[in-house]
């Protein structure tokens, strides 16, 4: 099965990651001139329809790029 990471901010103590990143930072930066979602499509046929969800195909991606 083709999984999808849905992201949510959680917080701990206040603290929230996505204050303390600079918004000049490469991979903000990437997200926004980078759209990827047309993977899901590409890779559906490759992904099976029972089992444990995989890894996100967007964010494997991600990780190969960086």
């Amino acid at each position: 099965m083709q999984g999808k990471k849905v992201y949510q901010e959680q917080l701990f103590n206040s603290f929230q990651l996505s204050e303390r990143v600079p918004a000049t930072n490469f991979y903000r930066r990437l997200k926004e001139a980078l759209n990827l979602d047309f993977l899901y499509d590409l890779t559906r046929g490759f992904y099976g329809s029972s089992g444990q969800k995989s890894i996100d195909p967007v964010v494997f991606f991600k990780l190969c790029l960086v």
